[in-house]
């Protein structure tokens, strides 16, 4: 009966920590959003396909002129392969790329009457659109909560322990069991900006984290410095 009771805290203890973390991400990083810039959601389809292995200051400087030259479906549907690839040459696995947003393009047109569909599995039926990208669009083009995992979230959530680091799928199921749903969309962004700002992939800004003192990966990359 003791050993229920201590565990309970223990956890109840866990989960104010998380609380805590969140809150101050909150205070953070609030008003932030996406910095992809897109005007419609079939746009925020093609950049968020461009900038997978591509970061988005550079999709940016892309979609800047790609738009002012297509910006619809249809217009999308009609070019060839190698026309897209010409626009998108300086971002990565563009080749690739350019077949699957032709294709999505096209099937938008053929299948959804030349609307990008609002539901994460008619999403995922397009070319180049996995869960994460489905959940970007979902979140922020049409305000539905989803909560994407990218590869800032799942390393942020990991090492500030909100999340066990197992894979993405796990990630996104343990951060939504975790944040309240009308939360997912900010939250999606405050640990996207803090791995941006702070929490870097390589040599993280432990000492200017606000969230150090309540982080579990602190004290391990203080001694390996």
């Amino acid at each position: 009966m003791k050993k229920t009771t201590q565990h309970n805290k223990i956890i109840t203890g866990l989960d104010k920590v998380k609380q805590d973390i969140l809150e101050i991400l909150e205070e953070t990083y609030q008003g932030t959003s996406t910095a992809l810039n897109f005007s419609t959601p079939f746009e925020l389809m093609v950049a968020t396909i461009l900038s997978a292995q591509t970061n988005d200051n550079q999709v940016n400087k892309i979609t800047e002129s790609l738009f002012k030259k297509y910006r619809t479906p249809q217009q999308f549907s009609t070019l060839q392969p190698e026309e897209l690839e010409q626009e998108i040459k300086t971002c990565g696995l563009y080749k690739n790329k350019a077949k699957n947003i032709i294709a999505a393009a096209k099937l938008i047109q053929d299948q959804f009457d030349g609307q990008i569909p609002q539901t994460r599995e008619e999403l995922m039926l397009l070319p180049g659109v996995g869960r994460k990208t489905a959940n970007v669009i979902l979140s922020n083009a049409f305000g539905i909560p989803a909560f994407a995992v990218d590869t800032h979230v799942f390393r942020v959530s990991a090492r500030l322990g909100l999340s066990s680091g197992t894979n993405p799928a796990v990630t996104e199921s343990e951060l939504t069991a975790l944040i309240p749903e009308e939360k997912w969309g900010d939250a999606h962004h405050w640990l996207i900006w803090h791995g941006r700002k702070i929490c870097i992939a390589r040599k993280p800004k432990c000492s200017l984290c606000p969230v150090n003192q309540l982080c579990p990966s602190n004290q391990e990359y203080e001694e390996a410095k």
